[in-house]
């Protein structure tokens, strides 16, 4: 039988609470056997941003991924799709957030970083896990991971 709390809960989250859907690619550059994490203001991650009007996931993540970092030439591997979902706060109210993250190969090392990030790196599968700070992110990454050395 469901706890009648936590029912009322989740029907607070879907009525009541901001939602945010996002769309993000896991870059992996073959050469190098690197993954490439990007540094926000207080932790380091994979490109993600907003699904804009008239965007699917899969669109939304190719913008993010040439807005945040220049790289527009790569290989979307088909094969991989994984979400992850969390709460924030903003202005003082929780949102609840999606992301949807696809996996990317590029030969690009070079990266132009958007002003939103501090800086970028291509790190090892190891030091990428040790870097990434949320434990669904570091999840992402090891499924992409396995992808990698398993395709």
């Amino acid at each position: 039988m469901i706890d009648r709390f936590l029912f009322l809960d989740f029907l607070s989250v879907l009525f009541f609470m901001s939602k945010e859907l996002c769309a993000g690619m896991i870059v992996y550059n073959p050469k190098l056997r690197k993954f490439l994490l990007l540094e926000y203001s207080s932790h380091r991650g994979f490109v993600k941003g907003h699904i804009e009007a008239g965007e699917d996931e899969e669109k939304a993540a190719k913008r993010e991924l040439k807005e945040e970092t220049g790289i527009d030439k790569f290989k979307f591997i088909k094969g991989f799709k994984e979400k992850i979902n969390y709460f924030y706060k903003k202005d003082g109210n929780s949102v609840y957030k999606e992301v949807v993250f696809f996996l990317a190969f590029t030969d690009d090392e070079d990266v132009k970083i958007s002003e939103e990030h501090k800086s970028y790196k291509w790190c090892d599968y190891e030091e990428a896990y040790k870097l990434v700070k949320f434990k669904n992110a570091r999840e992402v990454l090891r499924k992409a991971n396995e992808y990698v050395k398993n395709n």
